[in-house]
């Protein structure tokens, strides 16, 4: 038997010098890694989605993709009609309430303003405060980034999904081509990926689902406007595990502050920083342990490690790749649901 036949009957050498390769793969096309990720995370759904309508009512599975995009890019267009003239317009309001307190004749009296001023002007602040602005205008080209990582994934994700089932006949060629062993390991590896992946997104709707409903009751509390969409708004970034929370502070202080002043921006601050903890600290380990059965602490050491290593990625696909590395290694296997209704029927 020759090198090469050998080491296509040892699976467990071949299997893994495929998962080395997608790795490598992976690092190589790290810069296009958001766009990689979005369009598996909004694929996954929407088929999730589409085979949860479909258990109820039978209708052709493109129809339901095209209602769900449609109806994605309907609430995207609102949300940016609707909130984007408002926060611009609070935004020019507390700059221009800053500029009129400035040029305010009692300020130049007040011997306290006049202390500071001396020392903004000896300090290194407008030194800084450049900086800052740099930074901030590097924080908006990011954004901007992001929204076109956002629109092409999905609209990648849109054709993956509306010919699905075309796409599961063709990629199911390469499963029986001259190579057949390399795509069959990594449909192996994908399979499992899956599996995992569909466990942690189910623990983050819950989590979402909670983060939004104690938001919506104290925004009620405080009467703030268009309660319906800011809970869409606050659900659908807190599907970005942590790292939405925060980015959900922006748009609420400054509709807080057209409301009820700055009083009401403190209000929202202390109430973003109580649901962050309780997110970071209680929620995400809590959830993902119960869905992933994972210990805590292990759970709690994997989101930290992958902020620290990924940033709000590795929050994201940390667990799935924690998981996916037992389920590989065989320390905890993974199954599917309906791996697990056979195993119960049998």
């Amino acid at each position: 038997m020759s090198l090469w036949k050998k080491f296509l009957a040892n699976v467990e050498l071949r299997r893994i010098v495929v998962l080395l390769s997608i790795i490598a793969v992976l690092f190589l096309a790290k810069k296009m890694m958001s766009i990689i990720l979005l369009t598996f995370i909004f694929t996954f759904l929407v088929l999730q989605l589409v085979k949860f309508v479909r258990r109820w009512i039978k209708i052709p599975a493109p129809l339901i993709v095209i209602i769900v995009y449609a109806l994605t890019i309907f609430l995207l267009y609102s949300a940016v009609t609707k909130y984007l003239p408002v926060i611009a317009e609070q935004t020019m309001k507390m700059i221009d309430s800053v500029y009129k307190f400035y040029q305010n004749p009692d300020y130049n009296t007040n011997q306290v303003f006049k202390w500071l001023n001396s020392y903004i002007k000896t300090s290194d602040l407008m030194h800084q405060f450049k900086g800052g602005i740099s930074v901030a205008f590097g924080y908006l080209t990011s954004i901007g980034t992001m929204g076109v990582t956002f629109f092409l994934s999905l609209i990648l994700s849109f054709f993956f999904t509306v010919e699905s089932q075309r796409m599961f006949k063709f990629s199911r060629l390469f499963l029986t081509s001259d190579y057949a062993w390399f795509f069959q390991d990594i449909y192996f590896f994908a399979q499992k990926f899956v599996n995992t992946f569909g466990v942690v997104i189910e623990a983050q709707v819950f989590i979402a689902m909670v983060n939004t409903v104690i938001t919506t009751i104290f925004l009620s509390i405080m009467k703030m406007p268009q309660l319906p969409s800011l809970a869409i708004m606050i659900f659908l970034l807190s599907m970005i595990p942590v790292a939405g929370v925060i980015i959900s502070c922006v748009p609420l202080a400054l509709i807080g502050y057209s409301v009820g002043g700055i009083q009401y921006v403190a209000y929202i601050l202390i109430l973003i920083v109580v649901i962050h903890a309780l997110e970071a600290y209680v929620l995400n380990p809590q959830f993902m342990s119960s869905r992933t059965k994972l210990p805590i602490f292990y759970t709690f050491v994997v989101l930290l490690v992958g902020d620290r290593m990924f940033g709000t990625w590795g929050l994201i696909v940390g667990i799935p790749i924690f998981t996916f590395f037992l389920d590989i290694l065989g320390v905890k296997s993974i199954s599917s649901e309906k791996e697990k209704l056979k195993s119960a029927k049998n």
